[in-house]
């Protein structure tokens, strides 16, 4: 029968599929769209020359290209996530929450990115990483800038982590910015308290250095946006999101972690951490501990 949708004519046989045009024909009629050189190009618009020329091995080792490329593209990802997390805050800050919603959806997508990145770093065997890690001499994923003011807006405060950036002037500054500022769940219990919830002083005026304290109070603050979310909707959803946010930054610190011990197994880390046990530590810290205990409490 003609007509069937899979390409066969009524014999039965399978159609031919259409040849591609020939190169000169193509040439003819997309001509002016094929020449680029009065115009900026793809690789102009994204500095390509520049961020394709970034890779420079210092091993003669093949797989340092993939662990060079490997946290390269993890510090873009984490470039585009502080992008997001900044104007996040800003929004709620502005209460502009929907906005806000946005961006964290963005910054969880993110996270689930930079897990599934370390599938590709977990092909490296150990033997394979023990070829380059004499050439990494200290240097480590503890030192990155970015991923520190990343636990900073999250609200993981630590005053002892300013430290490894102390010999970049310019770093240090930006890290210690984030560590002073009011962190996104700071910021997020403002906000409540804006809208008339028993958030206590304690948690919207302090000192935003301090490494966050739980608080009994602010649990019940949660609890009637989430009893009654109908009437607290906006509340009870930037609830979920930052829950979401949270959940995608554990995945992403586990995945870390698995793949450490995959690789080096308990060994002492590059830029001297205990490797393993450090990144094993850090899952236990919340961010957020009021939105988790609350789930046992409705």
């Amino acid at each position: 029968m003609s007509g069937c949708p899979f390409g066969h004519g009524a014999d039965g046989d399978a159609a031919a599929p259409t040849p591609a045009p020939p190169a000169a024909d193509l040439q003819r009629h997309e001509g002016a769209q094929l020449d680029f050189s009065a115009d900026m190009s793809y690789g102009d618009y994204l500095h390509l020359d520049a961020v394709l020329s970034a890779q420079h091995p210092l091993s003669p080792a093949h797989d340092e290209m993939l662990f060079i490329v490997q946290h390269q593209t993890s510090e873009l990802w984490m470039k585009l996530m502080l992008h997001e997390l900044r104007a996040a805050v800003a929004a709620i800050a502005a209460d502009q929450l929907p906005t806000a919603f946005k961006m964290l959806a963005r910054v969880s997508r993110i996270m689930e990115q930079l897990v599934h990145a370390w599938d590709v770093l977990a092909t490296m065997t150990p033997p394979e990483y023990s070829a380059i890690r004499p050439y990494l001499a200290r240097s480590s994923g503890f030192q990155s800038w970015q991923y520190r003011c990343i636990e900073f807006l999250l609200g993981n405060k630590n005053a002892a982590m300013l430290q490894p950036h102390a010999h970049s002037p310019q770093r240090l500054a930006e890290v210690e910015a984030a560590w002073r500022a009011p962190s996104l769940y700071d910021e997020a219990l403002r906000l409540m308290a804006r809208r008339g919830l028993a958030v206590p002083a304690s948690h919207t005026d302090r000192d935003w250095t301090r490494p966050y304290a739980a608080s009994d109070a602010v649990e019940q603050a949660w609890l009637v946006a989430y009893r009654a979310p109908e009437a607290h909707w906006d509340l009870y959803q930037l609830g979920e999101e930052l829950t979401d946010l949270e959940d995608a930054f554990r995945l992403w610190r586990f995945r870390h972690l698995t793949t450490v011990t995959r690789i080096i197994g308990m060994k002492t880390g590059t830029g001297g951490t205990s490797g393993a046990g450090y990144l094993r530590r850090m899952l236990d810290v919340e961010l957020f501990p009021e939105l988790w205990k609350l789930r046992t409490d409705l």
